[in-house]
């Protein structure tokens, strides 16, 4: 059963991983970077950048997969899997049309409103500057976003990194100055959650709520990262939701999956992963992805115990309906290295040595994100760098095994130690509690 893998990061690495488990399969990946494990578990490999689409077709061709995987956003954004089902491969991913979900933030308010599907705050989209400053002083606290990919930098948040209209004003008129068309939302109070959901287009199975950290350092200070780390619960929900809030998160997810093939007229198969906040007055979208998160798919697929690579072709081949998809009742926390000055000023080149032995007496898993092996040593690239992953049946025993396989490594690297913490935990209980008072 040979698979194509697309994608070098620890999200990569955990797919490779969820896959191989099947003996029958054998992988193949096309990656940015050579990513070392994903390359101990793939028979062959290339070096291609995700969005090469040439690329990657012609290495499809050389080996005939049954089973196209997409990890990140931007080879679906930009049509691979419209390439590769054109070569009679099945793929989990959506087809560029659908990818528009992620690809840009305008589509995906417009498609929420136009098909009456709750869970959008107050927004409007600007693809010039008129009437842009009228409507923030309408809005008065707000988030600001440019409309298409701009891997995580794309967002300003009110009383973040916006502190008055002109602030807003200044950011807006400056991304579409830069070309891009804006999208100014009010902005909500509550809590995130992530609610991946796995679609062929016709069924929608949810995986375990996650709740990601963005923010770099502990106590949810410093500035907004790719993702430091998130953690689930062993009921797969999350401490801070009610029993209507996951309902009703999958509820949106699934009026978007049918709405968005009444509007390109095909299925969505792979991820719809909605980034959703818990608020006094209901769950409302923040976002929605069209694959797994990052950190958030080792969260998932650590405790999946579905075979992910029949799964996925089921998925490719709109099958998912004979599926009893099954997730452990464990919890998770998972927390990523990352170089000394990242976000803004990742050292790169770094040298990072791995003890074996503690690894492997943590109980931990570990997967590489931004590193390459250079004349048998260790290197960090500048982003993130390698995710650790505890899994246990309660958080506090998942939380351990995280910090004992985090020790294990050892380098010019930092991590956020409070993710899964119960004194952070209740923080968000407690924000909610009081919300849902007033």
């Amino acid at each position: 059963m040979k698979v194509l893998l697309v994608g070098a990061g620890a999200r990569e690495h955990a797919l490779a991983q969820s896959l191989r488990r099947n003996p029958l399969v054998e992988l193949h990946a096309a990656m940015p970077h050579a990513n070392p494990g994903i390359k101990a578990y793939a028979k062959s490999s290339i070096i291609a950048s995700a969005d090469d689409i040439g690329a990657i077709s012609l290495y499809a061709k050389s080996i005939r997969p049954v089973l196209a995987v997409f990890g990140p956003e931007t080879p679906l954004v930009a049509g691979a899997v419209d390439v590769l089902e054109e070569q009679g491969i099945p793929c989990f991913g959506p087809r560029k049309a659908l990818a528009r979900l992620e690809g840009s933030k305008s589509f995906c308010r417009g498609l929420l409103a136009k098909h009456g599907i709750t869970g959008n705050p107050r927004f409007r989209s600007f693809a010039t500057p008129d009437g842009l400053e009228d409507y923030l002083e309408l809005l008065g606290p707000c988030v600001v976003k440019a409309d298409g990919l701009a891997g995580g930098k794309g967002v300003r948040v009110w009383g973040d990194h916006l502190h008055s209209t002109a602030d807003a004003l200044k950011f807006a008129r400056s991304v579409i100055a830069g070309g891009s068309a804006v999208v100014v939302e009010e902005k909500l109070e509550g809590e995130e959650f992530s609610l991946m959901s796995i679609s062929d287009g016709k069924t929608l199975v949810d995986c375990p709520a996650v709740q990601d950290h963005k923010r770099a350092f502990e106590g949810d200070a410093g500035p907004n990262t790719g993702g430091m780390g998130a953690y689930s619960m062993p009921d797969h929900s999350l401490p801070f939701l009610n029993s209507h809030d996951l309902k009703a998160a999958h509820a949106i997810t699934e009026k978007v999956m049918k709405a968005l093939e009444k509007e390109t007229g095909s299925p969505y198969k792979g991820v719809l992963y909605g980034g959703f906040m818990a608020t006094a007055q209901g769950v409302r979208l923040l976002e929605y992805n069209c694959r797994f998160g990052d950190p958030e798919a080792m969260n998932a697929l650590g405790v999946m115990e579905t075979d992910f690579a029949y799964l996925a072709l089921a998925v490719a081949q709109q099958r998912l309906a004979e599926f009893d998809v099954k997730f452990a009742p464990l919890a998770t926390v998972c927390r990523y290295l990352v170089p000394n000055g990242y976000p803004d000023a990742a050292q790169k080149g770094g040298e990072i040595t791995i003890n074996p032995t503690a690894l492997s007496s943590s109980g931990a898993s570990l997967y590489y994100a931004s590193v390459e092996e250079r004349s048998g040593k260790l290197l960090a690239l500048g982003s993130r760098a390698i995710a650790v992953l505890g899994k246990g049946e309660s958080l506090e025993e998942a939380r351990k095994k995280a910090a004992a396989g985090i020790n294990a490594v050892k380098g010019q690297l930092f991590s956020r130690q409070d993710i899964g913490t119960q004194a952070l935990v209740q923080k968000r209980v407690s924000h909610m509690a009081q919300l849902r008072k007033k």
